[in-house]
């Protein structure tokens, strides 16, 4: 099939979208041939900064009938979706559980594209958890929706690597590549009904939950390596990894793990020809690459004056 080739044969699919992962799966479905008369989205939240492209922007340049229903109000589609009849339905990062109700509505099933390799990091946030983790590993998996989460039959899965410094955004840059590689890849065994279904051992893998700005604390009783994975896991556009000390809460918004040796004895910040480090409990350091204080970028030079000193101390 080709774009907008005309053939009645052309699989219907409803989308259920937001986010980057669900701007590039609309764009791939359209470009194998798909015929997508709705979208249903969210939104868009300005005080989420903007930083990723909006679905329902790119839905309507289409000429794509899009709607924003409130969570309660998604039974009420089913009607909508009776007159549709369509073939397959699609959630690409769609923020909530989708109705088994609705689900029934796609005459040949119901699909999900999510953002850990299945079964392990099923849940929310799972970029996040498995940066946090210290994974060398995550990827996208698409599966059959169920009433459980992240729970359906296994369609395929694509991998990624997560390198020892990337941070949770720079890896879901590459989980949407992914996801749109494995989408390109699969969307044609869908539309013949020559894909894979296999059963997901859920045993093997895990649950994550909701992960809240709260839980950017940092421990000082971790090591340098725990601490990393956090600040790498909740860094910018995520609200930051923090610790609160005299004056304010300060941010660790970058970090770069080399398992150098500490120069203190307990956790600290301090400055080191022109540089800013934070030793650890572990007796190994981070350079730090980016902090501030209460909105207030902190760097090397300023770093004395913050402190009341070199060395700003932290943990008991």
């Amino acid at each position: 099939m080709s774009p907008g080739d005309g053939s009645a044969a052309r699989p219907t699919a409803v989308v259920f979208a937001y986010h980057d992962v669900g701007v590039r799966c609309l764009e791939t479905l359209l470009a194998r041939g798909f015929d997508v008369p709705l979208v249903v989205t969210h939104e868009d939240d300005p005080g989420e900064g903007g930083w990723f492209a909006s679905v329902a922007a790119h839905a309507r340049r289409y000429g794509i009938e899009t709607v924003t229903p409130e969570r309660e109000a998604l039974p009420a589609l089913e009607e909508r979706l009776g007159e549709i009849r369509p073939d397959f339905l699609f959630s690409f990062y769609y923020r909530h559980m989708i109705p088994p109700g609705v689900l029934e509505t796609a005459s040949r099933g119901a699909l999900n594209m999510h953002g850990s390799l299945l079964p392990r990091y099923r849940g929310r946030a799972p970029v996040n958890w498995a940066v946090l983790a210290g994974e060398s590993e995550t990827g996208a998996s698409l599966h059959y929706m169920t009433s459980r989460p992240d729970a359906g039959d296994l369609v395929g899965r694509q991998a990624v690597p997560i390198l020892p410094n990337d941070t949770a955004g720079e890896v879901m840059a590459k989980v949407t590549v992914a996801a749109e590689q494995l989408l390109w890849r699969l969307a044609p065994q869908l539309a013949a009904g020559t894909a894979p279904s296999d059963v997901l051992e859920l045993a093997a893998g895990n649950y994550c939950g909701r992960r809240r700005p709260e839980d950017g604390r940092i421990d000082w009783r971790r090591g340098a390596w725990e601490i990393h994975n956090l600040v790498r896991a909740v860094a910018p556009p995520y609200p930051g990894a923090f610790t609160d000390v005299d004056g304010g809460r300060l941010f660790l918004l970058g970090s770069h793990f080399r398992g150098e040796a500490a120069r203190l004895s307990r956790p600290a910040l301090y400055a080191e020809d022109g540089r800013m480090y934070v030793d650890c409990a572990d007796s190994r350091r981070l350079e730090v690459l980016k902090c501030a204080i209460n909105d207030q970028p902190v760097t090397a030079d300023s770093l004395a004056a913050l402190a009341g000193g070199e060395v700003l101390l932290f943990g008991e």
